[in-house]
């Protein structure tokens, strides 16, 4: 069974900073085309972030330079450092698989204080 788990959310002042996971089961995430999106209330689904299965990574304009995706294949887990975070970043937080069948993980919500 295909699962995408994302964790590390919590509350955060403006300008710290937060780590978020995403560990797979059922398949190997190293292996896929893997993306973080986030969710805002009363937003639609923003991309930010990818990771190819070659390790290359790209980012949306809103969090680039603040925002980086890196993983640990032998703990089949993505990650999201997420640094100098914003008002704006508050949001629900979930990875994707894009590659072959299709799967979206559970949200882990980050707040960001004032």
């Amino acid at each position: 069974d295909v699962q995408l788990q994302a964790c590390g959310g919590g509350l955060v002042q403006a300008g710290g900073s937060l780590k978020l996971s995403c560990t797979a089961s059922g398949f190997t995430l190293g292996a896929n085309l893997m993306r973080w999106f986030r969710q805002a209330p009363g937003k639609g689904r923003e991309w930010i972030a990818s990771m190819t299965s070659d390790g290359n990574t790209d980012y949306a304009d809103s969090v680039k330079g603040r925002f980086a995706v890196s993983r640990d294949n032998a703990k089949n887990t993505m990650y999201l450092q997420m640094n100098n975070l914003k008002i704006d970043d508050a949001a629900v937080y979930f990875c994707t698989k894009e590659s072959g069948l299709r799967k979206r993980g559970r949200e882990t919500q980050v707040t960001v204080s004032s």
